[in-house]
């Protein structure tokens, strides 16, 4: 009898972040991994961020406030 693991969710937002229940490491493509212990990790699609793979909002217009 196999054990096969739990499904992750992942979420993709319009214009936005991919959400995937954590916790999650991620590969990244020089192979150093990232890690996260949130319940929910908002990954950059844009590739925008500062924090990346992690998203930082930067996909977000820029608005001023008055």
């Amino acid at each position: 009898m196999t054990i096969e693991p739990e499904a992750r969710r992942v979420r993709v937002v319009p214009g936005g972040p991919m959400l995937v229940e954590g916790p999650v490491e991620v590969e990244l493509p020089d192979g150093t991994t990232a890690r996260s212990d949130r319940f929910v990790v908002a990954l950059c699609a844009c590739r925008r961020s500062r924090r990346f793979p992690f998203c930082d909002t930067s996909h977000r217009p820029k608005t001023r406030r008055s």
